[in-house]
């Protein structure tokens, strides 16, 4: 069960940042709007909400996931600091660094090395195993030392290269666990020998954005507008929070990347 989630509202300059969408121009207000009723959901899934100022000197850093991986329970948890494959990215990590010291204090806290990078968005937990991708923004040698830090704490993990595949920014931007034994991908993941213990629920091509989506304990959160989708969860058994999510979207985002669940 997640108790807690650290969270950073966009700046006024958000549209700075780094994306690869062509989706247009985020609109500040709107997202603003977005981000606060992610909070509130985030909250009616009982979490408890560190929230950091804005910080329009990092345009990207609303999307928090990216600059730490949080593992373990309370008690025995670590936190991973990384080192985010885009240099403009990487301050970032400092001021996170300061709001997860006090949840994460000393031996609690590690980090990824040069030349390593790694990125959170290509990090999918599931369960007591570890998916790590291999991308533009997370390389070998970050992944590899994650991999040992994971090690250290009983966690086993695989890493899926997905380098060369249109259109995946990050691992979790096609792959999400959802509990038990599922997890979600989109059709350019489906086949992959990593995933052959899991039973898939495939996302179409039309709704593949809604592949990122996030399970808290008793709801998954999903991104609006794709009812196919969002139906076949409910089938399923799952209570869904279905949020507008159209100006991260424009920024290569998506509803993982907008906290750090802990």
């Amino acid at each position: 069960m997640f108790t807690r989630a650290i969270v950073r509202p966009p700046a006024a300059n958000f549209s700075e940042g780094l994306t690869t969408a062509g989706l247009g121009a985020p609109d500040y207000e709107a997202a603003l709007r977005q981000h606060e009723a992610y909070c509130e959901a985030l909250e009616q899934c009982g979490l408890t909400l560190t929230r950091l100022p804005a910080d329009p000197e990092y345009p990207d850093s609303t999307f928090v996931e990216d600059v730490a991986v949080l593992v373990g329970a309370a008690g025995s948890a670590v936190a991973i600091l990384t080192r985010p494959g885009a240099i403009s990215r990487r301050d970032e990590v400092a001021s996170v660094r300061r709001a997860l010291e006090d949840f994460f204090p000393g031996s609690a806290m590690v980090a990824i090395e040069s030349p390593g990078t790694l990125d959170g968005g290509d990090i999918c937990e599931a369960g007591d195993h570890f998916f790590i991708g291999i991308s533009e923004r997370t390389n070998e040698s970050g992944a590899y030392q994650l991999v040992r830090f994971l090690e250290e704490s009983k966690y086993t993990s695989s890493l899926v290269d997905i380098r060369g595949i249109p259109g995946i920014l990050h691992l979790k931007s096609d792959l999400a666990y959802i509990g038990g034994d599922q997890l979600v991908v989109t059709d350019s993941l489906t086949g992959r020998a990593e995933f052959r213990d899991y039973e898939l629920i495939t996302v179409g091509r039309e709704e593949e954005y809604a592949a990122n989506c996030v399970r808290i304990n008793n709801y998954v959160l999903v991104a609006a507008g794709y009812p196919v989708f969002q139906s076949r969860l409910e089938d399923l058994g799952y209570q869904t929070i279905s949020l507008e999510m159209s100006e991260f979207q424009k920024m290569d985002g998506g509803l993982s990347c907008l906290s750090l669940r802990f």
